[in-house]
């Protein structure tokens, strides 16, 4: 398989994040920051130690959060 690219699906990403800090953008411009910990086929994510932001600065600790992926706009690692 030499010069073919492997070519990476999200669900693999999210695999490769899991127990990693992600931010999350959902719709509404809301942010989410916390430990992925785990997700399922339809992309819905559970966050420990989530905190909500506003403009990058910490504006509540949740805990942990459960989101669902119809409002999640981008996840990044």
């Amino acid at each position: 398989m030499s010069g073919q690219q492997h070519v990476q699906r999200p669900l693999d990403a999210l695999g490769k994040a899991t127990n990693s800090p992600v931010l999350i953008k959902l719709k509404g411009d809301r942010e989410f920051r916390g430990i992925l910990t785990s997700f399922d086929l339809h992309m819905n994510l559970v966050l420990n130690d989530a905190e909500e932001l506003k403009d990058g600065e910490v504006v509540r600790r949740l805990g942990t959060v459960l989101i669902r992926g119809d409002n999640i706009v981008y996840i990044s690692p």
